[in-house]
Parts: C-alpha cells; sequence; structure tokens
C-alpha cells in the first residue's frame, strides 16, 4: 500500500466516514490534535526510565484509547460507519484517577505553582499535557458546532480532561525518581 495516494492534494480530505471535507474542517482539526498527542506521548514513552513498566503500560493504553477516540472523531453521527466502531470502556477516566492517585502518593504536596521542565521525560509530559488541553479545546468546539449530543464526544472530552491532570502528576513524579525538585514560580 503506497503512503501518498494524492487525494488531498486539493485541500480535502476524507473522514472515516467518508464524506469529502476541508483539511481545516473541525473534525480533521480535533482528530488531528489527537494525532499530534499521540506522536508526543510516543515521545515521552521513548524517554520514560526502563525501571517504570507501569508507566509504559499505561502509555500503551492511552495511545490505544486516542485511536478509539480518533475514530468518533473522524466519523459523522448520521453515518452508518458508526456502527463499526468500538466505544471506550466505561473505566477509562476511572482508571486514570487511580493512577493519578498511585504517582500522587509518591510526591510532596504541591502548595505552589510549578514551572514546566525539569528532566527532559517530565518537559515532554509538560507538553503532552498542553496538547492534550487543546484537544478539550477543540472537542468541545466540535461538540458545541455539532449539537450531536453524543455519549462517546462526551466520554472523550472527560477522558482528556482525565489525561491532562495524569500528564501533570507524571511530570512531578518523573522529576522526582530522577532526582530533580519541582520549580516554583517566583513572582
Amino acid at each position: 500500500m503506497k503512503v501518498y495516494t494524492g487525494g488531498g492534494d486539493k485541500g480535502k480530505t476524507s473522514l472515516f466516514s467518508g464524506e469529502r471535507v476541508p483539511k481545516h474542517h473541525i473534525r480533521i482539526e480535533a482528530y488531528g490534535d489527537l494525532d499530534e498527542l499521540n506522536s508526543v506521548l510516543g515521545a515521552v514513552s521513548a524517554y520514560l526510565p526502563a525501571s517504570e513498566q507501569a508507566i509504559l503500560e499505561d502509555f500503551e493504553g492511552i495511545q490505544s484509547n486516542l485511536f478509539v477516540a480518533g475514530a468518533w472523531l473522524a466519523t459523522t453521527p448520521d453515518s452508518s460507519a458508526i456502527s463499526y466502531l468500538t466505544s471506550l470502556p466505561e473505566t477509562v477516566s476511572k482508571d486514570l484517577e487511580m493512577r493519578i492517585d498511585a504517582l500522587s502518593a509518591a510526591l510532596p504536596e504541591l502548595k505552589e505553582f510549578i514551572l514546566p521542565g525539569g528532566q527532559p521525560v517530565a518537559a515532554w509530559s509538560h507538553v503532552a499535557r498542553t496538547v492534550c488541553r487543546r484537544c478539550e479545546r477543540r472537542l468541545t468546539e466540535l461538540i458545541e458546532a455539532s449539537s450531536e449530543g453524543n455519549l462517546q464526544l462526551a466520554a472523550i472530552q472527560v477522558y482528556l480532561n482525565r489525561l491532562s491532570d495524569y500528564l501533570f502528576v507524571l511530570a512531578r513524579y518523573l522529576n522526582q525518581v530522577l532526582g530533580t525538585a519541582d520549580k516554583t514560580w517566583k513572582k
């Protein structure tokens, strides 16, 4: 299979559900942001210490969930292609909450704002967090523009909100594991 098709050379692309839309369509923007997030998570995982197997397992699940979410964003609600999609498991947001709690238990209480940075893997986690927040903003824009009332999009919105929290705590955790203290914001 060739990577290039030429189908998008005139500024349009196909949704999973088959419609051709401009490459700047809100659905394309929304799942493009998810694709970017997934790629940044790949960069974070490339820097993870080998000793952090639980986090590597987290990332495998998270990246898989982002593929599921992207398929929903790439499919219009009235399309027959909806029947081919799998849903995010109902527990994904709660699972992230449990992981946030587990990582937080190993950290000192946060009493001040911290500056993003520290070890490269932690800095990349902060970058992933900000991309995740953009995904949230774009998804809320899609939900508002489409008035679909799609329960799966609402579940994805909650998941992205938890994921950004997870990535913040992960950055702090990785800095601590690698011997770098949080750098607090000074007014």
